[in-house]
């Protein structure tokens, strides 16, 4: 069975060497038999803005959604993105922030400081 591989693209230009790394990463993966898909989250239409936090939800874009069908799909995830002023650029933070919410991609156990993982079968929304 071929292994199911997401590249996760934060860099906000085509031309950067992070598109390098992620098209060199996909060429090689592919040719070992893997089935790849990629997020270049430059490209999606969604509201970097986790505006309300977590105490009202925002509805995600279709992008965000397709996006989240694929990081359930994948059974690896690659991350490609620059460091820029020791942290992601804002819309991969952005990105992160609005997907990877309680309920959703994890949810809080009773009396602990950390969520557990939440499955596919299990998820809200």
């Amino acid at each position: 069975m071929k292994k199911k591989i997401l590249i996760i693209n934060g860099h906000p230009n085509r031309e950067s060497f992070n598109f390098g790394i992620a098209a060199t990463y996909q060429d090689g993966a592919e040719e070992s038999g893997a089935e790849v898909r990629s997020i270049n989250i430059a490209d999606l239409n969604f509201n970097p803005n986790l505006q309300f936090g977590y105490q009202k939800r925002t509805e995600l874009e279709p992008d965000l959604l397709q996006a989240w069908e694929d990081i359930l799909w994948a059974e690896h995830l690659v991350w490609v993105h620059p460091v820029w002023w020791g942290g992601l650029p804002a819309m991969m933070k952005g990105f992160i922030d609005r997907l990877f919410l309680p309920g959703f991609a994890f949810q809080y156990r009773e009396n602990s400081l950390f969520g557990t993982n939440y499955s596919k079968e299990n998820r809200q929304g």
